[in-house]
């Protein structure tokens, strides 16, 4: 992290500040904050999550319109713009999440306790209120505070099972009653959204994430996780509050930070890879052809589906953050299929969150931006940039992991496909194994997406590299 310009640890002056913080926001006092209490508020994550960013509850409405509220963490109530621990949030902009440990933008006291919209206690947090028509379309929307408590800690795993008919409902599910048909509302808006989107090109990807499996000091395997229905519900949830929330800064003429991915940078090479799956797509970019393509090939071949995910999402390119300013043409999200896209739904994790947070309180206030256009800029392309670090620290600790496991292999062969071509090099991903390493030798002639057989030639588990020779072609 070091290496890379981000602050593995918090200084004395920011730990000083977080001992004197005497509790949680309250707002009790603020007739601005609506008292959401009695709704029946819930959280969805992963199991060993502690830092709860959004809570979401739902009912229906006249018209068979499903009404959308989610929560998120008032993180800038306690984190004021200007303070010590504002400025280590700035640089690092996110948490960081590697297989050793997890150094997380705001120290824990604030992200797993004062500013964690945890179960059981009151908290203060922005509102984005939707209402979902049977169709998918948004009805209607606004933001707004409230004071909510979070009435369930679900997890992804076992509220995906139960919704699937596969387990019956999570422990905290039947402790409060009518919580089950409020998160079958939810299940219903989140695939009406989704359904929607994907009319619109949204695209249907599916990669595979592992983590790593530690037995002691050794890494015992790669743990694969697995998309399902109940990360579904968020995705799709925070997708929408994050373009309502977009859209609520320019009605009001501020201006926002912005979350695009631009039109693919190598679509020549996304037509060639459906042409091998039989599959014409037009000359130019057609986020709508892409998508029916994906679909074809889930359905022809779901195992191998998310290699071609990963290739696809290469070959778009990365994220990016931009400064929306007020009247300025806004450029949109490819892969999602929409315009208007703030990070607004994790100021707990990302900075640009917290940023977004800031704006629409002055938006609610009727103050202009607490961020000049210049400013805005310049935290964009910070953003952009401290991201792309914090991803490489976490690629790099994930490949040392993944050389760890692979130590005693050297020389073993492998099926693969590529995932990098470059100047730089070219790198493969194990079909067998999530893995990624670098091709050292025969790498010629190899692109994107291409399949071939490779030979381990040698792990470095401190630098994380993962050195491999490619078969299938003569080497050069």
């Amino acid at each position: 992290m070091t290496a890379r310009g981000l602050l593995p640890e918090f200084s004395p002056t920011v730990l000083a500040e977080v001992d004197g913080l005497h509790g949680p926001a309250q707002a009790a006092d603020d007739p601005s904050v609506r008292d959401l209490r009695s709704l029946l508020w819930a959280s969805i994550d992963n199991d060993d999550s502690r830092d709860l960013d959004q809570l979401s509850w739902a009912e229906r409405v006249a018209g068979d319109a499903i009404r959308v509220l989610v929560a998120v963490a008032d993180v800038d109530a306690l984190v004021r713009d200007g303070s010590a621990i504002d400025a280590h949030a700035r640089v690092n902009t996110t948490s960081v999440y590697t297989a050793a440990r997890i150094f997380s933008m705001l120290p824990e006291r604030l992200s797993t306790d004062l500013t964690s919209l945890n179960d059981d206690e009151d908290r203060v947090a922005m509102i984005v209120e939707m209402t979902v028509g049977r169709d998918g379309a948004l009805r209607s929307s606004d933001v707004y505070r409230g004071r909510v408590r979070n009435r369930a800690k679900l997890a992804y795993n076992g509220v995906a099972a139960w919704l699937d008919g596969h387990a019956p409902a999570p422990a905290p599910i039947a402790a409060v009653p009518g919580l089950d048909d409020a998160l079958r509302l939810q299940d219903e808006a989140a695939q009406s959204l989704r359904a929607l989107r994907h009319i619109h090109g949204a695209l249907t990807l599916e990669t595979i994430e592992a983590r790593p499996v530690f037995d002691g000091e050794k890494v015992s395997g790669l743990e694969v996780q697995e998309r399902n229905r109940a990360k579904d519900i968020i995705e799709d949830f925070m997708v929408a509050a994050n373009g309502v929330t977009a859209r609520f800064l320019a009605e009001r003429n501020l201006p926002s930070i912005r979350r695009v991915v631009r039109t693919p940078k190598r679509w020549d090479r996304i037509v060639s890879l459906a042409a091998e799956h039989g599959v014409a797509l037009p000359a130019e970019p057609d986020s709508k052809a892409l998508d029916a393509f994906l679909v074809r090939a889930k359905a022809a071949d779901p195992q191998r589906f998310p290699d071609l995910s990963l290739t696809i999402i290469k070959l778009m390119g990365a994220g990016e953050y931009t400064a929306e300013l007020p009247g300025a043409p806004v450029e949109g999200h490819f892969g999602l299929a929409v315009k208007d896209y703030a990070h607004s739904t994790a100021p707990n994790r990302r900075y640009a969150d917290l940023i977004t947070q800031r704006l629409l309180k002055a938006a609610l206030a009727g103050r202009p931006s607490p961020y000049n256009g210049d400013a805005l800029v310049a935290i964009a392309e910070h953003l952009t940039a401290a991201e792309d670090a914090a991803n490489r620290v976490e690629r790099q600790v994930g490949k040392s992991a993944a050389a760890l496991l692979l130590d005693d292999k050297i020389g073993q062969q492998f099926e693969a496909f590529v995932t990098g071509a470059s100047d730089k090099g070219t790198w493969v991903r194990l079909i067998d194994m999530p893995v990624e390493g670098r091709v050292e030798k025969g790498a010629k002639g190899l692109d994107v997406g291409d399949r071939t057989r490779v030979r381990l030639l040698s792990v470095d588990v401190d630098r994380g590299f993962i050195d491999f020779e490619n078969l299938d072609r003569a080497a050069v």
